[in-house]
Formats: structure tokens, sequence, C-alpha cells
């Protein structure tokens, strides 16, 4: 720093006295010894103390370096003998491209519009240098478009910077403002008060931005009178803002976003300049600029967030796609379409609206929140548009089954996200054809290893076996090793599960299927067979269940002997045979229900050691019952007719298979114990 004696002026020589400023003179000299050209502003003082004040002030400044801002070369204090007082002046480097005050002058001659390519690149150079400044918590206190200066067509840098000393002065800025009202009138309400902070600077940078916008249809007289209205009526703002869109003025979009944020007459509800560089770099054309790429790092604000998401769905989209790589946003948005109303939600999705969001969404597959909030959105979209009709065809791309087998192996500790993904499969495989592409993607080894993993909870137990009842119902070829794994599990489930009647109905068809796909190991056959019955007794109102574990004991039956003996003697003191006339009295006129009854006790008796069992359990009175009653079903008939002959023939050895025919009875009354018997 210099802070040079009083004649200091002497080593440079006048060229040219500009139009005075708010606070003093602008002089163009040029330096006698190097013949380069400054710029000198005279800054009149009250007195000494006033001068060295201002000095103090404004000494941090000379160490200041930034490409866009004016630089100050040296300070110096000087006696003017003529008038008698003391100036602070302040030398800084001269430009003679002109400033944004020069530019938007010929704009508002010829009412043009500024050049949109020509506004971006200066407003980066302009907003990186505040942002530097406001950093290092240095407030400019003077914004205004003739204090940012063009060094070339590309080029610019703000000047002037000025301190609280200075901008304190009551009486000289009532001079100034009576001489130039103008100059008073890009300072925020607070600072006419001689109250400055970052947050005016904001206020200034708002009126300009707001200056450049207009200039092609607003005048000087009235782009002043709206920067004074504003102070005290914001809503002065929006009728601009709709002639801005009206004239298709380029940048509007952003305009309205930005503006009213900006010039808030409270400055604590002012946008920080990150806020503002954010907002303003939303635009597409704005995406290359160096300033932009350095923002990619920073988060954009919620409450900006908030109004960019503001509109329907297709603007949310879009919000979206232009802030992909920003996870707050993404955050953000995926939620306002959580709470978004169906009939705004555009219902049903196509596929490629799915996958369009998943692979925004992708980018961001370490993000428990996101992914969270995306299945969600996926179960409440599928779901809602498969309630509404349920022959709607249900996206199930590749691409979102990857996302979605990705998601549950990227955080298999989420409870809450575990459990809907599997219902979001469930779903989606609601509509078939979806086994083998899971099956590729490991979901069966997966849903092993979550059932492990959360066995005691119910919800998660409960969606797993619902989509593996869904899937093992269209299943055709398959790796049995996983899926005997997994019958384990599910049957430890249903054992941890049995009086919860959902996971029971839902454990019996899956225990069902897998013992189909000879999946169920020789180990486990006879605690199943004793699940599958307990299921039975345990929820007899459930046709569901009671139909499917009668198949699965069916399919178990046909293949091993100790099923069936297990079935004939449940437990010391029960059998199976009284569970199952039980069931038929409460079934008697289901004919599903009876076929399968049927179809069980027909692979028990291929058993010889089982019969006289089965006899003395009134087997044989029941199913010449059911052979009266169900006469039309040829399934039925078949079943009833093998039972009856083999039993007939245990019961006859001598007699000849023509002699075992059995007759076509009527309904007789039923021989056996009390109905569901503990």
């Amino acid at each position: 720093m210099a802070v040079s004696p009083r004649d200091t002026m002497e080593k440079y020589q006048l060229l040219q006295m500009l139009n005075p400023g708010a606070l003093g003179v602008n002089l163009v000299v040029e330096e006698l010894e190097t013949e380069t050209k400054f710029l000198i502003k005279q800054v009149e003082c009250i007195d000494e103390h006033h001068a060295n004040k201002a000095l103090e002030e404004l000494m941090p400044l000379l160490k200041l370096q930034h490409p866009n801002l004016s630089l100050y070369h040296e300070m110096f204090i000087m006696w003017n003998n003529e008038i008698s007082s003391l100036f602070l002046c302040l030398v800084m480097d001269y430009y003679s491209q002109g400033t944004f005050q020069n530019i938007m002058e010929n704009k508002r001659k010829l009412k043009a519009v500024v050049d949109t390519e020509w506004m971006h690149t200066m407003l980066s150079q302009v907003l990186d240098a505040i942002e530097y400044l406001h950093k290092l918590n240095i407030v400019h206190r003077n914004l205004k478009p003739s204090n940012i200066v063009l060094v070339n067509s590309g080029y610019c840098k703000l000047q002037d910077m000025s301190s609280q000393a200075l901008m304190t002065h009551e009486a000289k800025w009532n001079v100034r403002a009576e001489e130039d009202p103008c100059q008073k009138s890009w300072m925020a309400p607070e600072a006419l008060k001689f109250s400055f902070s970052t947050k005016s600077d904001i206020w200034s940078l708002g009126c300009i931005i707001l200056d450049m916008a207009t200039c092609s249809f607003l005048n000087d007289t009235e782009a002043m009178q709206l920067r004074k209205a504003i102070r005290h009526h914001p809503g002065s703002l929006k009728p601009i803002l709709k002639t801005m869109e009206e004239k298709q003025i380029p940048g509007t979009d952003v305009y309205y976003l930005l503006l009213p944020f900006m010039l808030h007459i409270n400055p604590s509800d002012r946008l920080a300049i990150k806020d503002v560089m954010q907002v303003t770099f939303m635009s597409n054309s704005f995406k290359s600029s160096s300033v932009a790429l350095n923002m990619q790092r920073q988060k954009v604000p919620i409450f900006i967030t908030d109004v960019l998401l503001e509109g329907n769905m297709a603007n949310i989209l879009d919000v979206m796609q232009n802030f992909s790589s920003r996870p707050e946003v993404q955050l953000r948005a995926i939620n306002k379409l959580l709470t978004m109303p169906e009939d705004q939600l555009g219902l049903p999705w196509p596929t490629e609206l799915v996958e369009e969001v998943i692979s925004i969404i992708k980018q961001h597959g370490q993000i428990l929140d996101i992914l969270l909030s995306t299945c969600s959105l996926l179960l409440r979209v599928l779901g809602q548009a498969l309630a509404k009709d349920p022959e709607a065809e249900i996206p199930r791309s590749s691409l979102i089954i990857s996302f979605l087998m990705d998601t549950l192996r990227s955080h298999p500790n989420s409870e809450r996200l575990v459990n809907v993904v599997y219902n979001v499969l469930a779903i989606i495989s609601s509509q078939g054809q979806i086994s083998e592409e899971l099956e590729e993607e490991g979901l069966f080894q997966l849903a092993q290893e979550n059932l492990e993993h959360f066995q005691e909870d119910r919800d998660i137990c409960l969606s797993i076996l619902s989509l593996l009842w869904s899937l093992l119902v269209d299943v055709v070829t398959v790796d049995k090793e996983p899926l005997e794994q997994l019958s384990g599990m599910v049957t430890w489930v249903l054992a941890t599960h049995l009086e919860d009647v959902e996971i029971a109905e839902a454990g019996c068809a899956v225990l069902w299927l897998l013992s189909l796909l000879g999946c169920i190991k020789e180990s486990q056959f006879e605690q199943v067979v004793v699940l599958l019955l307990r299921s039975i007794q345990l929820c007899p109102g459930r046709v569901l269940l009671v139909n499917n574990a009668f198949r699965g004991l069916a399919s178990l039956a046909k293949v091993s002997e100790l099923v069936a003996f297990r079935i004939v003697v449940l437990e010391e003191g029960s059998s199976g045979l009284h569970l199952i006339q039980d069931i038929y009295k409460l079934y008697k006129d289901d004919p599903e229900v009876v076929e399968n009854l049927c179809m069980l006790l027909a692979h028990l008796t291929s058993y010889k050691e089982i019969l006289p069992e089965m006899e003395s359990g009134g087997i044989k009175d029941l199913v010449q019952v059911i052979r009266g009653r169900f006469t039309s079903s040829l399934e039925l008939i078949s079943y009833a007719d093998e039972i009856l002959q083999v039993l007939e023939a245990n019961a006859h050895p001598g007699l000849q298979e023509d002699q075992l025919e059995p007759p076509a009875g009527q309904e007789a009354p039923l021989q056996g114990e009390p109905l569901f018997r503990p």
C-alpha cells in the first residue's frame, strides 16, 4: 500500500474529468513516469479523522486478487487549497471501453434486447467476482452498471468498491441525490439508511439484472422509477415480469425465479450470492461456462428447489433432467411426485417415462433416501395404475428390473427399502414373464439372504413370500440349488410367523410350488408337512391357504411314504385324516377344495401300510359321499374311484378289480371327530 504525501498528485497529469459519481469526482490521469493511464476517484472528506478512517477501511482492498475486480493501486490523502478541502484519492485501472451503463443506454435507444450470449458471459464474471468478495466478508456497497467496466467486448471488471465511512456521509448523499437521483436508485432500502451487508449487494445486483432484462422496452426514467417503486411495493415487479414473458425476453424463466428473491425488502429473505449463481446457471446456455462448472459440487438451496419444482409433472421432470447430477434436487423432486395428487400424475406411466426417471436416479444409487423415495414412487405409480385398470400393462423392462435388483444389493440392511423393492417387484411380476430374468439377476439367492437377515420382520417376510408366490407359478426351467437353500428359509419363516394368516397363506403357496419343482430336500419333508397341516388347522377359513396346503401335501406325498405317514399321524393323539374330514365339512360346496383334498387322498392310498388307518379313519365313507355329490367333475370322480378301489381291494384282498366298482351312492352322514380338533 502507498499512503502518499499530499503532493502525490503531482506525479499524475490530468487528462479528463468524468461525470461525478455519488461520492466524488472521477479523473482520468496519466502517470508521468510510466505514461500509464489511471482513474483517480477523489472523495471529499469531512476532516482528517474521517479521511483516515475511510483509508483504514479500504486498505485491505489493496490485497485483493481476482480477474474480474479492478483493484486499487494506491491511496492517498491530499489537500485542495482552492476549496480548502481534504480529499481521499483512490487510484485504480482505467478502461476506455465503457461500462454496462453505456451498453444499456445504447440498447434503450435502439429498443434492442441485450445479446443473450454476451449477457451470460458478463454475468458469469460479475457473479464470480461478487462471490469472491462475499467469501471474504467484503461488501462492495456501490454496485451499479456504471461501476462494471468493460476491458474488452467479452471481459468485464467491478470497480469503485467503497467503505462504510464514505457511504455514511449523509450530507454528501443528500446533495448527490438532488444532483443525480439515478445514483441512489440502485441501492437497497436499508442502504439508504446507511446499513450495508452482502445482502445489500444482492439487491443492487438484482437491479442491474432487471435493468439489463428490460432495457428494450423501458426508458431511463421508467427504469429508475421501477427501481424506486419495488423498494416500497414489491408487487411492482410482477407486471414487469409478465411483460418480459409476453415479449419473450430470453431468460425470463430464470428472472421469474431469481428477481423476486433478490429484490426482497427484508434483507434476511434475499438470496445469498451462491443461491443467485445456482439459479442463474440452471439455464442450459450457462452449463459450459467456467463458473457453472465450478458450481457442480455445490448444493441447490431447498427453497430454490421448491420454487423450481412448482408446476406440473412435465416441469418437475425438466428440473430433474437439468439438475440430474444434484442429489438434493432429485430427492426433493421425487418427494414432490410422491405427494402429487393422483389426477396430476398422468397414470398410467409408460415404460419410457419410468425408464427416464430411473436413468436420472441411477446416478445416485448409493444414496439411501433417494432410492427409498424413488422405489416408493414406483410402488405408488404402478400400484395405482393397476388398481385403476387391472388389465393395464405394467412397465417391466430390463432397465427397471436391473435398477430394483441393484437397489436391493446396495442397501441390504435397510428394512424400509428392502420391503418397498419387493412390493414393487411383486406388482411387476403379477403380469408374469419376468421369472427367468429375475432368476438370472440372482433374485432367489438374494431373497434367501434377505429372509435370513429379516426373518423376524413380518412385513419384509410377507413381501418376499408374495413375490416368490407370483414368480414360481410361472417358472419353467430353474436352477434348483438356490431354491433348495430358499426352501429351508421359507420353512423357518413360516414356523416363526405361523399364526400370521397372510404369511401362512403365502408361505403355504411357496412351499407347494417348491415341492412341485422338487426343490424341498427330503430332510425337510417332515417339518414342511407339519407346517402345512398346522397352517390349515390355524387358518381353516382361508380358502387359498387350504387349497395350496393340500396341493403341497399331495405333491410331497406323491414322492415320500414318510410324508404320507406323517399326514395320517399328525402328532400323538391327532390325525391329519380327521383334519381332512373337518375341512370337507367346511368346503363341501367348493369343488376346487374338494378336488385338491381327493388328490391328496389318492396319493396317500398308494402306500399300503397306511390303508388301514385310512379305512378306520372314515376316509372310505367320506369319498363315497364326495363321489355321490360331484358327479359332473371328471377329475374329481377319477380321484374318488381310485381311492375307493384301493381301499376296497385292501379290505377284500380276494376280490377282482371289476368287482370293486364303487356305487354311485347318495350322500351319507359322515362319521368322525368334531370339527377342528385341537
